[in-house]
């Protein structure tokens, strides 16, 4: 089909608008996070705490971490890439860990 001249500003009204809402919205990837910790689940989240806390090679002061069943949920913010990944490696070494989520963000 061959867009005429009169046809342009008719395709553009169409087209425009969804060019640029694909490229200012973000997906909604949010995870939900378990609001209560069984005594078992707080103490696992505590050893990753530590675990991540006593990390020489990133500042990960600002990973929150909370467990369920064995899986850890990792948010909040962090400096760098490495950070990001560091902390995920950190939680995986630790026992009892059966699987991480991490929705980390890195500063901008």
């Amino acid at each position: 089909m061959k867009v005429t001249g009169r046809m342009l500003p008719f395709t553009l009204t169409l087209i425009l608008p969804l060019v640029f809402a694909c490229h200012t919205s973000k997906p909604d990837l949010t995870v939900p996070v378990p609001a209560v910790e069984t005594a078992q689940d707080e103490a696992l989240s505590e050893s990753v705490r530590q675990r991540l806390l006593g990390d020489k090679k990133a500042d990960l002061s600002g990973v929150k971490v909370v467990s369920n069943s064995g899986t850890i949920y990792l948010t909040g913010t962090v400096k760098s890439l490495d950070a990001r990944t560091q902390a995920v490696k950190l939680a995986w070494e630790v026992r009892g860990v059966q699987r991480v989520v991490n929705t980390l963000e890195v500063e901008k």
